[in-house]
This record gives C-alpha cells, sequence and structure tokens, in this order.
C-alpha cells in the first residue's frame, strides 16, 4: 500500500529549503511568486522565453536568493525535458506562461488564436506530465486560469478557452496522480496589474505617475475599487504549494471581480 501523503506545516514557512520551478518566471505574477518564495527561504528555478528578461528578472530576486535561471518555449516539450534535467530534483511546479489574444471570433481564424492556446493549455500539459514523473511524495503543480472562466467577456474566447481547460486538466491530474501523493493545484486570478494589462490600456510607461492613475482609473469600478496585484495572486500558489491537504482546487483570487 502506498504511505499517505507526508504531513507538514501548512504554512510558507514548509516551503524553506525546498526546491520550486516557475515556468514563465520573467515577469507579472511568476516573477512575483519567484520574489515570496525567495523570502520565504525557497530554491528557484526560473524559465522563460527570452533571455534578456529572465536575465533582469533574477537580477531583481533579494541579494543571496538560490536560483538558476534556463530558457525555454512553453510549447517545446523536448525542450522543456532538458529544462528538468538540468533543474535537477523538484518539490514543486508552477506554471505562469501563457498568451493572451483578444479578438472578434467572426475576425479570427484559429491560426491567430492558437498560442493563446498552446502555451497556456498544451504548455500546462507538458510541464504536467514531466514534472509527475520527478516530483516527490507531496510535491505539487499549479497552473494558472482567469477570472474570465466564469465572467467571460467579448473577444477572448481562446484565451478563456484555455484557462478552462486548465482547470479541468487540474482536477484530472488531481485524480491521477494522488496515487503518487503529488498535488495539482490551480490558482484563478482576477485581472491584476502586470505589462499584458498596461498594453492592453495603452498605458505608457514614460510618466509613470500618469500610468499608475490609468491604471488605478480604471479598476476603480471593481468591488474592492481597484486591480488586483501580481503578489496578491502570486501568494495563492505558495498557499496550494505549501498545504499538504489540498489537491484538485481551484483558487480564486480575484478581489470579487467574478462578482461585479
Amino acid at each position: 500500500m502506498t504511505a499517505p501523503a507526508p504531513v507538514r506545516t501548512p504554512l510558507p514557512a514548509a516551503l524553506a529549503g525546498q526546491h520550486v520551478l516557475i515556468l514563465g518566471g520573467s515577469s507579472g505574477i511568476g516573477l512575483a511568486a519567484a520574489r515570496l518564495l525567495a523570502g520565504a527561504g525557497a530554491r528557484l528555478s526560473l524559465v522563460a522565453r527570452d533571455e534578456t528578461r529572465l536575465k533582469a528578472a533574477v537580477g531583481t530576486l533579494p541579494d543571496g536568493t538560490a536560483v538558476t535561471a534556463l530558457t525555454a518555449d512553453a510549447t517545446d516539450e523536448d525542450r522543456l525535458v532538458e529544462v528538468f534535467r538540468q533543474a535537477g530534483p523538484l518539490d514543486h511546479v508552477l506554471v505562469t506562461a501563457g498568451a493572451a489574444s483578444r479578438t472578434p471570433l467572426a475576425e479570427t481564424d484559429r491560426c491567430r488564436v492558437r498560442d493563446a492556446f498552446d502555451v497556456r493549455f498544451w504548455g500546462g500539459y507538458s510541464t504536467a506530465r514531466i514534472a509527475a514523473g520527478q516530483l516527490p511524495a507531496g510535491g505539487s503543480i499549479t497552473l494558472m486560469s482567469g477570472v474570465y472562466t466564469v465572467r467571460p467577456v467579448a473577444g477572448a474566447a481562446a484565451a478563456i478557452a484555455s484557462g478552462a481547460a486548465c482547470e479541468g486538466l487540474t482536477r484530472a491530474l488531481a485524480v491521477e496522480l494522488a496515487p503518487q501523493r503529488v498535488r495539482v493545484n490551480a490558482v484563478r486570478s482576477g485581472v491584476v496589474d502586470t505589462p499584458p494589462l498596461r498594453r492592453r490600456l495603452h498605458v505608457s510607461d514614460a510618466d509613470p505617475a500618469e500610468a499608475d492613475a490609468a491604471v488605478a482609473a480604471a479598476g476603480s469600478h471593481l468591488p474592492l475599487g481597484r486591480f488586483g496585484t501580481a503578489e496578491e495572486a502570486a501568494a495563492a500558489a505558495l498557499f496550494v504549494m505549501a498545504n499538504p491537504y489540498v489537491t484538485g482546487s481551484v483558487v480564486t483570487v480575484d478581489g470579487g471581480q467574478s462578482l461585479a
């Protein structure tokens, strides 16, 4: 009989010394998670497609952070296999890589939105498939979805479908990997203040004060009066990593956006 899942403190302190691989760790929620994990004493392997942005991201981590930077495209499974080999033994994997596409259905054929699905869903699937054979009992895989899976907006069908597919994948893999005592969860984040949001709002960073004011105005109609921060969304990923009794869950961190 397989031993039960190990018991440990469910607090972030349990992540000290743990090795976490973050796919999509060069910006946004992935980088925010890296900073939080560094503060918790975790070891990090950050993976992203753009080497320049990845190096810049590593430079923003606290001094003394144990971190390895590895480049890979989330859709290249052969490269992901090599990345996992280079990273070495892992305890947790977080997938935040994703491509967004907001164009009307009638004006967009499948080829134009394929990246939205390939990066988030198939990238997550490939990462989970590789990680499943390497993670120890008590280890975890965390995927990302978004609030639009339950409160859709027009013009983002492929991106929304990819998030919903990740939630289905999360539940299915939680059952499939349970005999290995590997946990699988997802974080359903609201719209957060990240570079993609600012690009969508056509906000220029030339004047930081003006940019911040524009983002604040855009989020003022939400239940809590603002968009979330990348750190607030990332903190949910740390919660499901640290708590050894959470699997198959989709944790919503949206500031009530799904109710608005």
